[in-house]
C-alpha cells in the first residue's frame, strides 16, 4: 500500500491514486522537465502538467522518460498556471526536506481549513527562509502575536503544529513568534487575500473592537456566542473590504428602520466603517454598515 500526496488532498490506494474524479496511474508518469535531482515537472496518463517529487528522481532523468513508480513521494496537480510556474521556480531551490514538510503540513491543514492553492508557494517559501533565519541566529520578532492568537486561534495552533513537526522532523526549533507568522500564510490562503493584506488583519480586528467597547462604553464577553458571531462576520468583512466583493447598496428602507431603532449601534458601526475606509481606502455600502450594526446590537443585548 502506497501513500502519495497530492495539492488536493492525500488518499490511499493500491494502484491509483486521487481525489474525487483526479486519478494517476502512477507508472504511466512521463517527465517534461528536470527541476532537480529530486523533483520533475511532468504529464500524467490524460496529459495533464503535474509535479513529482521523490529523493534522486531526476537524477539522470531526461524529457520522456517514465517515472519508476517506487522513487514517487509526492504528486501535486496546481490548477493555476501561474501558481503551478511560480511553485516549479521556487521548487528548484529547496532542499526536499523542507518542500516535504511543508506540504504534510498543508496537508494535515486542510483537514481544518479551506485553503487555495497560493499556499503551497507562500508556505514553502516562509518556511524555507525560517530555517535559513534560524541557520544564521536570526529571530523576527512577530508584533501581532498577541492579536493572531486571540482573533485567529485555529491558525495559529496549527502554526505550532508546524514548527513542532519542524522542530522533530529536522532539529530546526523555531521560536513562538513563527508559528504567528506561519498562522497568518494560513489566513491568506483561506480568504484568498495576499500577505500584505493578512498582516493587517490582526491589527486592524483590535481597533474595530476599541471602536465598538469605546463607543458602547461596555466590556465584551470573550467567552459568548455573540462575541464569536461578531468576530466571524468582521473576518469576512475585512475578507470582502480587500477581495473587493463589497455588499451593494440595496436594503435602504431595512437600513433606515435599525438607525432608528438602534441609533447607538448604528453609529457605532458608522465609526467602524469610518475606520475600515480610512485604514482600507475603500467605502462600506449602506449594506454593509447595516449588517455591521445588527451584529453590534446582538454583542449589547448579550451585555444587558
Amino acid at each position: 500500500m502506497k501513500e502519495l500526496h497530492l495539492a488536493e488532498g492525500t488518499v490511499r490506494h493500491e494502484k491509483r491514486v486521487g481525489v474525487g474524479t483526479l486519478f494517476w496511474k502512477v507508472g504511466c508518469m512521463t517527465i517534461e522537465k528536470v527541476i532537480n535531482n529530486n523533483i520533475v515537472s511532468a504529464f500524467d496518463e490524460i496529459g495533464r502538467e503535474v509535479v513529482v517529487m521523490g529523493c534522486g528522481i531526476g537524477f539522470g532523468s531526461r524529457p520522456g522518460a517514465k517515472i519508476p513508480e517506487d522513487k514517487i513521494e509526492k504528486i501535486f496537480r496546481i490548477e493555476s498556471g501561474s501558481v503551478a510556474d511560480q511553485f516549479k521556480e521556487l521548487l528548484a531551490g529547496v532542499p526536499l526536506e523542507h518542500a516535504k514538510i511543508s506540504s504534510d503540513i498543508i496537508s494535515y491543514a486542510k483537514g481544518a481549513l479551506k485553503l487555495n492553492q497560493s499556499i503551497y508557494v507562500t508556505l514553502t517559501d516562509h518556511i524555507n527562509f525560517a530555517i535559513a533565519r534560524y541557520a544564521k541566529g536570526i529571530n523576527l520578532e512577530n508584533a501581532l502575536l498577541w492579536e493572531i492568537k486571540r482573533f485567529y486561534p485555529q491558525e495559529y495552533e496549527l502554526g505550532k503544529y508546524a514548527i513542532t513537526q519542524i522542530k522533530e522532523r529536522l532539529k530546526v526549533e523555531l521560536p513562538e513568534d513563527e508559528a504567528g507568522f506561519i498562522a497568518l500564510h494560513f489566513v491568506n490562503a483561506e480568504y484568498g487575500t495576499n500577505i500584505r493584506d493578512a498582516l493587517r488583519f490582526p491589527n486592524q480586528m483590535k481597533e474595530i473592537l476599541e471602536i465598538v467597547t469605546r463607543e458602547l462604553g461596555i466590556k465584551l464577553d470573550e467567552g459568548t456566542l455573540h462575541y464569536e458571531r461578531f468576530i466571524t462576520h468582521m473576518k469576512f468583512l475585512l475578507q470582502r473590504v480587500y477581495r473587493k466583493e463589497l455588499l451593494p447598496d440595496e436594503e435602504s428602507d431595512l437600513a433606515d428602520m435599525i438607525s432608528q431603532k438602534y441609533p447607538k449601534e448604528f453609529a457605532c458601526s458608522k465609526k467602524v466603517a469610518d475606520y475600515i475606509e480610512k485604514t482600507a481606502e475603500c467605502r462600506l455600502s449602506g449594506e454593509e454598515v447595516m449588517y455591521l450594526a445588527i451584529h453590534i446590537r446582538r454583542i449589547t443585548m448579550a451585555e444587558e
